[in-house]
């Protein structure tokens, strides 16, 4: 065998190659080039650095004490690669970092890795160093690759271990320091003697070891004599390699996430989805894509059947150079007109028939042309909800001009992208500008790249995928621990709707505390929702920080998780307790949800005593009123304290207070004034919807409601007039008096809609299924879930009360003159 040398590799570079990331515990040069032995600060462990020398190129000499050609210095003793011993060593004590499970899911099989390349190394370097033409080596090279069962093991937990080190990053503070601050030696020609990598970045290096040991044995039988004893073996051990890599690229390569420069230099890809940007003063949806060191937003290029897809690039700004604004410091936002509420209620109501005409349709065994045409349409009506529900402004800046809006619907979402930027930003990153080349092949690349390939949308899910919770989801929250020192704190509560996540309830302000305890309870209503997350933030009382969007949010955010909405987790009557863990706080809450079809049931009151569940007629009788004492009071301290609250009879109030309120006005309680005086607002509103929603029959009456049903679907405007004033006059006294009484005071809260957010539409959607809703729901034989009853029925009922919002002052005197014109029966 000849000599290294005379190879064409430098002298032992291939072992360099091979086991540059073995140099554990080797000297350290300062820029002066003199040595500097350096050792681990107090208390911790050595960590060992991977050489980051381009796979492709190894041409690193070897290191030695002397000076000239030698070897590295074999690897200390049981030394644990990485930081696997350091952590399993506080496994044990009181405060672990990481459990021991948690440690052996992450560094799966590493241990038996680091072990089978250590006796390879520690037999190899004596051959090296006694070189001569009688030497062989192959049979080290086939036994190192007949022991590539031991990576397939690796390789099999690679994404489970991947999954575990972000879920334990996410609840961990010290091990998300750990992950983000790991050295590794850079290039021997770099500027950097040392570069940082991340954890997803070192558990990949098992598998580029492979790749490394296939290109070694390359080069390593490129340059052995055929007849050479060793080169059957090198042959041998470089089929078995390569077999293997082939085996695994389909599973695991960082190929099919990255991107290579024209330096030579990998981009990875970290984040990409859809978002909804302000452009020339319209909504426009874009995929975004979040590389190391580069923002790149880009549209999808409409093409002709067939075509490859392609993505054309709008903008991009290097890392290096992005900004997020501060609300004072950003321009003001672009003109764009807000969409009215109500034609987004319209798309929900749209989107919902749609689905249970699809549903029937393959109920049905229907023609495939006709559900893909409901599919079609739907998809249409998803787009635009999509597009023009989301106000949360996410501003992102260019250092060298110019400013980018986006609009989102979930401040969980704009603080995921706004943490993922931020934490590729602590690296050194340099300023660049892309040729028309690399821009056109970095575009390129986003097709295959991306992570996000469909608009979310609910019909882009399979027919198998689960639609979701349709009903109520009762949550608790009830305190939280882990912050460093006393804040504001409340949380928020989001879920996904219609494929796209929104707020629904918001704690009230526990104030300079470093353990919160609001045990609040709310009452979210779930549209087809899979998770639930929540958010905890610090309250800005800053009267600096200048609010120039209604919309932006100035709170920190300290914390935020989520969880799945399992049905058989939450579907049960009783309470179930759970922990959200988010960056070291742990929020403690308990939820149970009420399927639809349980909360459409109206229950009357066994007690007659009270006022709630029991009959209208009788509780004004009892009173002597012509409207409950209930209804007045809870309307009269709204228009004095609440009428120009944000999302007034929208937002939900803690159900703990409601509960107080309803158990005072059912005993009577003199105290009801004062506590009344004293009651958060929202809590106030939701009373006085409860009221109506637990009567034991609706408002409107279970005898008129199909006739409400009939007459709302008329398309003549005359004929429309008639039958629903007509209706109106049928009503028993006690009930037309009070909704009369009702429908003025909403029409007063949608006056403030400016400043309340609440429009007629939006109230009629709060309101309508509770004046309305039948006490006993019709069996419908087409009907096949609660989803589709609510899709069906909330539409009609929603449009009833619109229609009365809508409508010139009624008045009681006026209907009862008229009715001496009409028959009364109906």
């Amino acid at each position: 065998m000849e000599p290294l040398s005379h190879r064409g590799l430098p002298r032992l570079s291939w072992i360099d190659t091979l086991y540059s990331n073995f140099s554990y515990g080797t000297d350290e040069y300062d820029g002066e080039g003199n040595e500097e032995q350096k050792g681990p600060p107090e208390g911790s462990e050595t960590m060992p650095y991977i050489d980051e020398s381009p796979t492709m190129s190894p041409q690193l000499s070897a290191r030695s004490q002397g000076g000239g050609d030698g070897v590295s210095p074999t690897p200390p003793e049981g030394l644990a690669p990485g930081p696997m011993k350091p952590l399993k060593a506080t496994a044990t004590t009181s405060q672990p970092v990481l459990t021991i499970q948690q440690i052996e899911t992450i560094f799966y099989k590493i241990q038996d890795i680091y072990e089978i390349h250590k006796e390879f190394y520690d037999n190899l370097c004596p051959k090296v160093q006694q070189w001569d033409s009688q030497v062989t080596m192959g049979h080290l090279f086939q036994k190192l690759a007949s022991q590539l069962g031991v990576y397939k093991a690796f390789v099999d937990n690679y994404k489970v271990a991947l999954e575990t080190a972000e879920k334990c990053s996410q609840s961990n503070n010290q091990f998300q320091k750990i992950s983000e601050e790991l050295k590794v030696k850079g290039p021997k020609d770099s500027k950097d003697s040392h570069t940082s990598v991340t954890m997803e970045a070192l558990l990949y290096k098992p598998i580029d070891r492979v790749t490394r040991s296939t290109l070694v044995l390359h080069d390593l039988l490129k340059h052995t004599p055929v007849d050479h004893p060793d080169y059957p073996l090198l042959q041998d051990a470089l089929r078995i390699s390569q077999n293997f890599l082939s085996s695994i690229n389909e599973d695991i390569d960082p190929r099919r996430t990255a991107v290579t420069t024209p330096k030579g230099e990998t981009r990875q890809l970290v984040k990409d989805g859809f978002l909804v940007e302000v452009s020339e003063s319209s909504r426009k949806l874009r995929h975004v894509f979040l590389f190391t060191d580069v923002l790149l937003c880009a549209k999808l290029k409409k093409t002709s059947a067939g075509k490859h897809q392609q993505y054309d690039c709008k903008w991009y700004i290097p890392l290096a150079d992005l900004v997020f604004p501060s609300p004072e410091e950003s321009e003001a936002s672009p003109q764009v007109h807000p969409f009215p509420d109500h034609e987004l209620e319209d798309m929900k109501m749209k989107i919902s028939a749609l689905k249970s005409e699809i549903q029937k349709e393959k109920a049905n065994k229907g023609q495939s042309r006709a559900i893909e045409r409901l599919k079609k349409k739907m998809f249409e009506n998803e787009f635009l909800l999509l597009l023009n529900s989301p106000t949360i402004p996410f501003r992102i800046h260019n250092r060298n001009g110019k400013s980018y809006l986006f609009l989102l619907s979930s401040d969980y979402e704009r603080s995921e992208w706004r943490e993922a930027i931020q934490k590729l930003q602590k690296k050194d990153l340099q300023a660049f500008v892309l040729s028309s080349v690399e821009l056109q092949v970095l575009t390129g690349s986003c097709f295959k790249l991306r992570t996000v390939h469909n608009i979310p949308v609910t019909s882009n899910k399979d027919d198998d995928e689960s639609p979701g919770l349709y009903g109520f989801l009762h949550v608790i929250v009830h305190s939280a621990k882990g912050f460093k020192q006393s804040a504001n704190l409340y949380c928020t509560l989001e879920v996904d709707s219609f494929g796209y996540f929104v707020s629904k309830a918001k704690t009230r302000v526990f104030r300079d505390t470093a353990e919160p305890k609001w045990d609040e309870e709310f009452e979210i209503e779930l549209e087809g929702s899979q998770s639930l997350r929540i958010l905890c933030y610090e309250k800005c009382y800053d009267k600096t920080k200048v609010n120039k969007d209604n919309n932006e949010i100035v709170d920190k955010i300290m914390g935020k998780g989520q969880i799945q909405l399992d049905p058989q987790t939450v579907e049960t009557k009783n309470w179930h307790t759970d922990v959200i863990e988010m960056n070291g706080i742990k929020v403690e809450f308990s939820m149970k949800f009420t399927s639809r079809d349980m909360s459409l049931k109206r229950t009357p009151s066994k007690k007659q005593t009270g006022v709630f569940g029991v009959k209208i007629s009788v509780v004004t009788k009892r009173e002597r009123s012509k409207v409950p004492y209930i209804v007045r009071q809870c309307v009269e301290e709204v228009e004095k304290r609440g009428i120009e609250e944000v999302g007034i009879y929208r937002i939900s109030g803690v159900a703990t207070d409601i509960q107080a309120l309803k158990a005072v006005f059912d005993a009577n309680n003199k105290d009801i004034l004062l506590m009344l005086s004293d009651m958060d607002i929202n809590a106030i509103a939701g009373t006085l919807k409860l009221y109506f929603r637990e009567l034991p029959e609706p408002l409107l009456t279970d005898r008129l409601y199909p006739a409400f049903m009939e007459g709302i679907a008329l398309s003549d405007p005359a004929a429309k007039e008639n039958c629903m004033m007509h209706l109106l006059r049928s009503l028993p006294d006690p009930n037309l008096i009070t909704f009369l009484f009702l429908l003025e005071h909403l029409k007063r809260v949608a006056e403030k809609e400016p400043i309340n957010k609440m429009s007629l539409h939006n109230l009629a959607t709060v309101f309508g299924p509770t004046l309305l809703r039948p006490s006993e729901v019709e069996s419908k034989a087409h009907l096949t879930s609660a989803a589709d009853i609510w899709s069906h029925d909330v539409m009609a009922q929603v449009q009833v009360l619109l229609y009365y919002l809508q409508h010139p002052p009624i008045s009681f005197a006026e209907l009862k003159r008229n009715t001496l014109y009409f028959s009364t029966d109906v």
